[in-house]
C-alpha cells in the first residue's frame, strides 16, 4: 500500500524539479544532475525511474522549445532584414545586418559576402563577420574559382563538408592560403540572384566538419535573396540620382521623375506598414493598385500564364505580358502565386520596380502565414495526441485548448482512420505522401472544427457529425475529398457517434481502433479508396464495433417485423423463428405452430413486405437468424 502511494508521490517531485529546470533555461547538462544525484544519495528506485522519465520528458519539451524560438528568430530576422530594406538609407550597413543575423540564426564561426568585379573581372570579399585572418578579409578571386565559382556557374546553393578535400570545384594557392589561414572546414555558399545573373555568394563557414540541414540553406538563401534585393535598390537609387544630376536643366522632366519617386516611396511605406500590421496579400495588392493608378490581384500559380510567371520567375523582374504586367511571387524558389497589374502595356521602370517589391513583400506575407499555419496544424495535432492518449483528464483543460482552436468537444463527433492506398516508389516518396496526406487532414480539420493528427503511418481526424450526416457518410466524403487533394486513393474507416470528448477522453482512443477496423476490413474485402463505417458490414459490424452494439444490429435487421408485432399483437416473429427452425419448410411450419399452412404462407407474405424482397437470399437469411437468436437472447421472456 505505501509503495501505491510513494509512486505518484515520486513522479511529481521528479515532475517539479524538471519544471523548474525548464523554467530557467537550464542547460542539456543540468538534466543529468537530478538522476545522479539521486543516484549517489541510494534514493528508491521508484525515484530513479521517476526521475528518468520526467528527464526525457522535460528534454523532449526543451528541444521543442528551442526548435520553436529558433523558427520565431529566423522569422523575425527575416522581417528585420525587409524592414531594414524598405527603410534602405546605407547598403554597407544592410549587407553587414544581413551577414550578422546569417551567422548567428545558424551559428557558424564565420559569415562573408562576396561580390562581382565587372571592371577587373574577378570577385571580392564585400563584408565578413567573425572573420579573424587580414588575408581571408582581403581576398580576391578569379571568376570561377573555388566553391564561389562553382556557385556562380551552376547558380545553386552548394555544401561542403571538408573544403580541402572537394575536388569539385576549382582549387588555387591564393584562395586556399585564405581558407587555411581563416582555419575553415566546413562552407555553405548560396548565390545572390538579379534576374538570371549572378553578382556574388554568400557564405557561412565553420572552423569543424559540420552537415547543414536543408531548412539552413533554405533560411540562407532567404538572406541571399534579400542581399541581393538590398544590392538592387541601392543601384537603383544610384541610377535615380545620376538621372537626376543629369536632368537638372529640364525643370519638367525633374518634377516628372519626382513625382515617379515620390509614388515609389508612397508604395514603400505602405507596404512597410502593412507589413507590421499583420496586413495580407490583398491589403498589398489594394495598396499598389492605389499607388500605380491600375488594377492588380494575387493570383494563385496555377491560374496565372505560365511561360510568363516561369520568365518573371527566372528573371527577378515583372514580365509583360499582353496589355498585363506579371511579377512572379516565390519563397525559396518556390512558385506561390503572382501580381498581376491589368491593363498598364507601358509601364515605367520604377513602377516596373515598384511591382516587383510589392512581389517580394506579399512573398515573406505568405511565408509568416504558412508558418502560423503550420503551427495551428501541430497544436490541433496535440491536442488530439493528447485525447488518444488520455494524457490530460482534465475537462476543464481540454475544453479550453478545443476552444481556442474553435473546437467543440461536447458535440458528437466520428473518429476517423485514414490511410493512403497505392504503391511508392521509395521510403522518400511514401513519406512525402503522408506528410500530404496530414497537411490535407489538418487543413479539412481546421474548416470543419475538427482535429487532426498524424499516427500508426496513416492520419486520424476528429470531425463534428453535421445533423442528418451518418458515420458513414462523414467516412465516404472525407475519403473522396482527402483522395482528391492528394492525387492518391485514401481508404477511410470511421467509429460510431460520440459524444461528451472532454469528460471521457479514453472514448476517443476506443472509437479510433473501431475505425481502424473497419479501415482493415474495406482492406480485406478490396474496397480500397472507400470510406465506411461498422453499421456498413452488417453482422460483421458486431465484430467491428467497438462497443459490440447488439441491439442496433437487431433493430436494423428485425425492427419492422417487431414493430409490427407490438402494435398489432401477432405472432410474425415467432412464425419467422419457427420456418428457420424447420428447414425455411412451409409444410414443417405449419406442423410446428400447428396452424394451417395457408396461414403460414400469409405471415411470411407480410415478413416479405416488412423486410423486403430479398429478406430470403442467403446473406440476408443467416442475418436475420442471427438477429433473431440475439433478440431471443436479450429477451428470453418473448418467446
Amino acid at each position: 500500500m505505501s509503495r501505491d502511494h510513494s509512486e505518484p508521490a515520486a513522479r511529481g517531485g521528479a515532475e517539479a524539479e524538471y519544471l523548474g529546470l525548464l523554467a530557467r533555461d537550464a542547460s542539456v547538462e543540468a538534466y543529468e544532475q537530478p538522476v545522479l544525484l539521486a543516484r549517489a544519495e541510494g534514493r528508491p528506485a521508484d525515484r530513479i525511474a521517476a526521475l528518468e522519465d520526467a528527464k526525457r520528458l522535460a528534454l523532449r519539451v526543451r528541444a521543442e522549445l528551442e526548435g520553436r524560438r529558433r523558427r520565431e528568430a529566423e522569422l523575425s530576422a527575416l522581417f528585420e532584414t525587409a524592414h531594414d530594406l524598405a527603410g534602405l538609407r546605407d547598403l554597407d550597413a544592410v549587407l553587414q545586418a544581413i551577414v550578422q543575423r546569417a551567422r548567428s540564426l545558424l551559428g557558424t564561426d564565420v559569415a562573408y559576402l562576396t561580390l562581382n568585379d565587372p571592371a577587373r573581372g574577378d570577385t571580392y570579399m564585400r563584408v565578413t563577420e567573425g572573420s579573424v585572418s587580414a588575408r581571408f578579409q582581403q581576398l580576391r578571386l578569379g571568376m570561377g574559382e573555388g566553391l564561389g565559382g562553382l556557385v556562380a556557374q551552376t547558380t545553386r546553393p552548394y555544401v561542403t563538408d571538408d573544403y580541402f578535400h572537394d575536388a569539385r570545384f576549382q582549387h588555387t594557392h591564393t584562395i586556399d592560403s585564405g581558407v587555411r589561414d581563416e582555419g575553415l572546414v566546413a562552407i555553405l555558399g548560396v548565390p545572390l540572384m538579379l534576374g538570371p545573373h549572378v553578382i556574388g555568394v554568400l557564405f557561412a563557414a565553420d572552423r569543424r566538419a559540420r552537415v547543414f540541414e536543408r531548412e539552413q540553406i533554405a533560411l540562407v538563401g532567404s538572406f541571399a535573396a534579400l542581399a541581393a534585393a538590398a544590392i538592387d535598390t541601392a543601384n537603383l537609387l544610384t541610377e535615380t540620382r545620376a538621372a537626376l544630376a543629369g536632368l537638372e536643366r529640364a525643370n519638367a522632366i525633374i518634377r516628372d521623375r519626382s513625382a515617379v519617386i515620390e509614388r515609389a516611396s508612397d508604395v514603400h511605406d505602405r507596404l512597410a506598414e502593412l507589413v507590421l500590421r499583420g496586413g495580407g496579400v490583398h491589403d498589398v495588392a489594394a495598396a499598389v493598385s492605389e499607388v500605380l493608378d491600375g488594377t492588380v490581384d494575387f493570383t494563385e500559380a496555377g491560374a496565372a500564364p505560365a511561360q510568363a510567371l516561369e520568365s518573371s520567375r527566372a528573371e527577378g523582374h515583372a514580365v509583360r505580358h499582353g496589355g498585363d504586367w506579371i511579377a512572379a511571387v516565390t519563397v525559396s524558389g518556390e512558385l506561390l502565386g503572382a501580381l498581376v497589374l491589368r491593363g498598364h502595356p507601358d509601364l515605367d521602370p520604377v513602377d516596373q520596380r515598384t511591382l516587383e517589391r510589392a512581389a517580394m513583400v506579399t512573398s515573406l506575407l505568405l511565408l509568416a502565414r504558412r508558418s502560423a499555419a503550420e503551427a495551428e496544424q501541430r497544436v490541433r495535432g496535440e491536442l488530439l495526441d493528447d485525447l488518444l492518449d488520455a494524457r490530460d483528464r482534465d475537462p476543464r483543460l481540454l475544453r479550453e485548448r478545443a476552444a481556442r482552436l474553435h473546437a467543440d468537444l461536447g458535440a458528437t463527433h466520428v473518429v476517423l482512420a485514414a490511410r493512403l492506398d497505392g504503391p511508392a516508389a521509395d521510403a522518400d516518396e511514401e513519406a512525402a505522401a503522408r506528410r500530404r496526406l496530414w497537411s490535407a487532414a489538418s487543413h479539412l480539420a481546421a474548416t470543419r472544427h475538427g482535429l487532426a493528427a498524424a499516427r500508426d503511418g496513416g492520419t486520424v481526424v476528429l470531425l463534428p457529425l453535421a445533423a442528418g450526416d451518418t458515420a458513414t457518410d462523414v467516412a465516404r466524403r472525407t475519403a473522396r475529398h482527402l483522395g482528391t487533394a492528394v492525387h492518391q486513393p485514401v481508404t477511410v474507416g470511421a467509429s460510431a457517434p460520440v459524444t461528451d470528448l472532454a469528460a471521457h477522453p479514453e472514448t476517443v482512443a476506443a472509437a479510433y481502433a473501431e475505425g481502424r477496423r473497419c479501415l482493415d476490413a474495406l482492406h480485406l474485402l478490396g474496397r480500397a479508396g472507400d470510406g465506411a463505417a461498422a453499421e456498413d458490414f452488417g453482422f460483421l459490424g458486431l465484430l467491428l464495433a467497438g462497443e459490440r452494439d447488439i441491439a442496433g444490429f437487431v433493430d436494423r435487421t428485425l425492427g419492422p417485423v417487431v414493430t409490427y408485432d407490438d402494435q398489432r399483437g401477432t405472432d410474425l416473429l415467432r412464425t419467422l423463428d419457427a420456418y428457420f427452425a424447420c428447414g425455411m419448410s412451409p409444410a414443417r411450419t405449419k406442423d410446428e405452430l400447428h396452424v394451417h399452412v395457408n396461414t403460414v404462407a400469409q405471415r411470411l407474405d407480410r415478413v416479405g413486405r416488412l423486410l423486403g424482397e430479398d429478406w430470403q437470399a442467403p446473406a440476408r437469411a443467416l442475418e436475420i437468424q442471427l438477429a433473431l437468436r440475439l433478440h431471443r437472447l436479450s429477451a428470453p421472456d418473448r418467446r
